[in-house]
């Protein structure tokens, strides 16, 4: 796998009225011919990504949405994928014409710096109409960063660049680790890979190969084996591994075969951490304890595979939850962007470790489901708690741990 995961990228969303030359600008930045590009507003109708490197700062998904002052019925399903992408963004720019600023794009602005989301405001067209000093007075206060450009000429282009490079979030590509934070230098974690039907052949699962390179980069040792060959693995180092971390689907034979000392978790619970809100999650998980019969539950992945045989949150999920809590309980399933602006008529939302997704549409979703009073939780967390090894799967975290044990208190 050579291309950055999107999880990985940062995300770059181009936002304002049909026509003001986002599709241009964002050919003019990527230097290729990404979007359709057309004098007929409204070309763009659902929002075109584009992954780059936008160096020095590293891998990057721009997205181009469609206007979103369209009209009519066609118009409201754009500005409502238009508006989805505002959920992950972690940097905004606003694109608009000189002498055109108005009440419409204050909003724009407004709605991403209510996220906590950088914005840069780029006045395009300034071949026809150049920025006048008043208005670029009255516009330099409302953003972090104000860019007049042409896409057509190339003017002002490299500024945009610049300002992107500045206000992009310092911290996005080293803060975060998926496990080698848990694992020191030079010791070992044991990955505990079954190969099913749904990993394609040749190739790994996003998360499997996401934690391979971070170890790689913490300078720590994978052992990848299939959980048939885990024990002998175990027994065949020199000393116990530093950490387990086993798909969340063979967590039991992966915990019968551990050693009660050896830290233990799964992929799913790394990529909570990672992706969103682990003690959140924690928290939404002991929802299970309160689920009766006939209530709703809302299973939730951010990836577009389709489903084979015995599909983890089809199948496996449901059958483990009913039998835990010994309720009918009727699940309802979405994938992709597909995730509902009505929570309400649910009792608990399963989501997946959002692999493919970014961090910030993971949080978003997150605090969607807290403002309507709706728990969440995770595929492996909710895996570990229906087969009774929920504590021993969050031992490697601390105070997700303490989470769980003062809620239990």
């Amino acid at each position: 796998m050579q291309a950055a995961p999107k999880a990985l990228r940062l995300h770059i969303g181009l936002f304002g009225r049909r026509n003001v030359g986002k599709s241009s600008l964002l050919n003019a930045i990527t230097r290729q011919q990404v979007s359709i590009v057309s004098a007929v507003a409204g070309t763009t109708t659902d929002p075109v990504e584009k992954p780059m490197e936008l160096l020095p700062l590293g891998p990057v998904l721009f997205v181009d949405t469609a206007g979103v002052d369209d009209e009519g019925a066609l118009g409201e399903l754009r500005m409502d994928r238009t508006r989805s992408v505002l959920e992950r963004v972690d940097l905004g720019v606003v694109v608009a014409e000189a002498g055109s600023w108005g009440a419409f794009e204050e909003s724009l602005v407004a709605e991403l710096v209510r996220r906590k989301v950088p914005v840069v405001v780029a006045v395009n067209k300034i071949d026809a109409r150049p920025l006048a000093e008043d208005e670029r007075a009255r516009l330099q206060p409302c953003c972090g960063a104000l860019v007049a450009l042409s896409a057509v000429t190339g003017e002002g282009v490299g500024d945009l660049r610049e300002a992107l490079l500045r206000l992009a979030p310092a911290d996005h590509f080293d803060s975060r680790r998926i496990v080698a934070d848990l694992v020191p230098p030079g010791e070992v974690a044991v990955l505990v890979v079954p190969i099913d039907k749904e990993a394609p052949k040749g190739r790994l699962i996003l998360p499997q190969v996401m934690a391979i390179r971070d170890l790689l980069d913490g300078e720590s040792l994978a052992l990848v084996t299939q959980d048939r060959e885990l024990r002998r693995a175990i027994e065949g180092l020199a000393k116990p591994p530093a950490l387990v971390v086993t798909d969340s689907q063979a967590f039991l034979k992966v915990a019968a075969d551990v050693p009660p000392a050896v830290p233990m978790t799964s992929f799913s619970i790394l990529m909570a951490r990672f992706q969103g809100d682990l003690a959140e999650q924690v928290r939404g998980t002991l929802a299970i304890e309160r689920l009766v019969p006939q209530d709703r539950v809302l299973v939730a992945e951010t990836c577009t595979h389709h489903p084979i045989g015995d599909d983890i949150g089809r199948v496996k999920i449901p059958r483990w939850l009913t039998q835990y809590t010994g309720a009918t309980l009727h699940f309802t399933h979405v994938q992709g962007r597909d995730f509902p602006s009505d929570l309400s008529p649910y009792k608990l939302v399963i989501h997946c470790g959002n692999c493919t997704g970014n961090r910030r549409e993971m949080l978003s979703r997150i605090h969607r489901c807290r403002e309507a009073g709706v728990p969440i939780t995770n595929y492996g967390l909710t895996i570990a708690y229906s087969l009774g090894i929920f504590e021993r799967a969050l031992a490697p975290f601390p105070s997700a741990l303490e989470v769980y044990l003062a809620a239990r208190a």
